[in-house]
């Protein structure tokens, strides 16, 4: 039901195989609930163009293997499953945008849990198919399938809710985030509610002697004939670019290191252009350090509130500050319900992201392992990500760049 492990450089999960696919065939439009936006005739005045990335990236989603790959994802959909019933109060009777519906089982849920109406965006093909989905489940009187971008399309009211599943690999990945972002300085009213309300991406040292072994070492001895002189491309094609796998907390050396929190509420699109932060980690055993893993995780809480006089015991840590900015504070702390992709939690589709080092350092317990991390939106196309990465251990520095694209 989880993806496995994989076993090259590569992070080709369904939602990636999907954009080297062919495109879905168009189903009948002839219905009321379904307005479909040429985004291209779309007046572009102060909102984001269409680019062909952008147009690419829709594409793929319209392909179901990735919607079947999220729906199978236990963890993920029963999670927002919850997290909708937990919170119904807020949902009951008003007005909900789901963002990126994909086959339409994020607003089905909104729709069960009493929504009076429920505008589902995307603009992905899939939008076409989430129409029939819900013409079958006899709710086209409730949810409104829109088929177009956030940016371009019209809902002509205020709305009390806005709920998306937007995280990408490493949470970043895929810049998901701005649509929602987008939705929420457009459309939500002064006190509505998000879901999920805020996120945080951690990162934390590695060991993992399998992977390495069965990626490299596995070239010095090839049915006994030495092909040590692969080793140099083997590294590249193994380690050149993120990987997307599943490791588990034994592979973690030290606690995690806050990259980047996110408060739903109050995230700017630019904030997210460029997400950087210095790292010192004390390695808690002897080990060879292969690399970084990266992970996130999100929270499901109330409409959130200004902190002011709340004690810094209840607080995150100042890793959490954001621009300086005031964070703000859940109104029931201790019922936050929390979907997590930690190597100790159980799997899901999105796994842990790895960056590998081309050789690993040989680690003494305490250790120090410091440096900076630095995330930044590419600038040919938005939705990939460029990775740098300088660290320094053992009197010695070095510097990584990847692109996950």
């Amino acid at each position: 039901m989880f993806p496995k492990e994989n076993s090259s450089n590569g992070y080709h999960s369904h939602r990636e195989r999907a954009r080297r696919g062919t495109r879905r065939s168009r189903a009948s439009r002839d219905s009321i609930s379904l307005r479909v936006y040429d985004q291209q005739q779309q007046q572009q005045q102060q909102r984001a163009p269409c680019t062909d990335f952008d147009m690419a990236y829709f594409h793929s989603y319209a392909h179901l293997g990735i919607h079947e790959e999220m729906i199978k994802d236990r963890v993920r959909t029963e999670t927002y499953r919850e997290a909708i019933m937990r919170h119904q109060s807020f949902i009951a009777g008003k007005v909900v945008v789901d963002v990126g519906c994909g086959t339409g089982i994020l607003a089905i849920f909104c729709a069960q849990a009493g929504a009076k109406r429920v505008y589902a965006v995307d603009a992905s093909d899939i939008a076409l198919q989430a129409n029939e989905v819900v013409k079958a489940n006899n709710l086209s009187d409730v949810i409104v399938v829109l088929h177009g971008r956030v940016e371009d399309v019209e809902i002509n009211e205020q709305v009390d809710v806005i709920i998306s599943e937007w995280m990408g690999y490493m949470l970043l990945y895929e810049s998901m985030l701005g649509s929602v972002i987008t939705a929420r300085d457009r459309w939500l009213k002064p006190g509505g509610l998000i879901l999920p309300s805020n996120a945080t991406l951690y990162m934390a040292p590695v060991t993992h002697c399998d992977r390495y072994s069965g990626s490299i070492d596995f070239w010095r001895n090839v049915y006994g004939i030495d092909m040590s002189a692969m080793l140099s491309l083997a590294k590249q094609c193994a380690f050149e670019e993120p990987s997307v796998e599943t490791i588990t907390g034994e592979n973690i050396l030290t606690w995690p290191h806050v990259v980047k929190y996110i408060d739903c509420y109050s995230v700017t699109i630019g904030e997210l252009e460029t997400v950087t932060t210095r790292f010192k980690f004390n390695s808690m055993m002897r080990a060879p350090l292969h690399g970084f893993a990266f992970w996130f995780d999100v929270e499901f809480n109330g409409p959130a509130m200004p902190q002011s006089n709340y004690p810094s015991s209840t607080s995150f840590t100042d890793n959490h500050l954001v621009n300086g900015s005031q964070r703000k504070k859940r109104i029931n702390p201790n019922e936050a319900l929390v979907l997590s992709t930690a190597p100790e939690d159980p799997p899901t589709h999105w796994q842990q992201t790895l960056i590998y080092f081309y050789d690993p350092i040989e680690l003494e317990q305490d250790q120090v392992i410091e440096g900076l991390v630095t995330l930044t939106q590419s600038k040919e196309n938005a939705r990939f990500m460029n990775i740098h990465l300088e660290y320094t251990s053992g009197g010695r520095s070095h510097i990584k760049e990847s692109v996950m694209r």
